[in-house]
Parts: structure tokens; C-alpha cells; sequence
């Protein structure tokens, strides 16, 4: 499956970006699904994840302000962002898997919360 990020930019503090992943290949409707982060210097972190039957989990730095969605219909992966942070910065990447089997990535988006 080839997944390709698309939404990031350049938003103030306080202001919200939606983040899109748009999957081809292969229906994502079989794949556990994910969004991770990579700030310069730093290791790629979970952002938060949704299982195939809707489940999500949320690393505790984004619960309450992110939202992440599926659209098995459009193949895509959604990551709403609300009430950014200056530490949101980051590359973010999106993730399909099924474990022990298959693991893809994105090419990333780049996400600046700057004033």
C-alpha cells in the first residue's frame, strides 16, 4: 500500500490543521492505522492510533486535542489537530499495519506551529 500525507503547514498557536492520508494499493479497511511525529533531534513518536473496527488510542501529550478518523469507503486516514502547540512541531507520518506482517509509512508532512 502506498500512503501519501497531505494538510501540513504553517499555523499559529491555538489553530488547527486537519491532516489527510490517502492510501492506494491496497484497501486500508485490512490495516491498522496510525499517525506518528518526528521533531529535529528527536526519536519518531506515536500520535495516536485506530484499529480496523474503529478503536483508537492517543499518546497522553495530544488526548483531548487531536482526533483521529478512518474512511475505508475513500481510503483515507484523517488526523484532526486542534488547539496547537509550539511542541506539535513536527514531521508527521502516517502508518498502515498489520502486526508481525506488514508495516508501511508515508513520506511525511511537516506540521510548524510558530506565532
Amino acid at each position: 500500500v502506498q500512503l501519501v500525507e497531505s494538510g501540513g503547514g504553517l499555523v499559529q498557536p491555538g489553530g488547527s490543521l486537519r491532516l489527510s492520508c490517502a492510501a492506494s494499493g491496497s484497501s486500508i479497511s485490512v490495516y491498522a492505522m496510525g499517525w506518528y511525529r518526528q521533531a529535529p533531534g528527536k526519536q519518531r513518536e506515536l500520535v495516536a492510533t485506530i484499529t480496523t473496527r474503529g478503536g483508537t488510542n492517543y499518546a497522553d501529550p495530544v488526548k483531548g486535542r487531536f482526533t483521529i478518523s478512518r474512511d475505508n469507503a475513500k481510503n483515507t486516514v484523517y488526523l484532526q489537530m486542534n488547539s496547537l502547540k509550539p511542541e506539535d512541531t513536527a514531521v508527521y507520518y502516517c502508518n498502515a499495519r498489520i502486526p508481525g506482517l506488514l508495516n508501511y509509512w508515508g513520506q511525511g508532512t511537516q506540521v510548524t506551529v510558530s506565532s
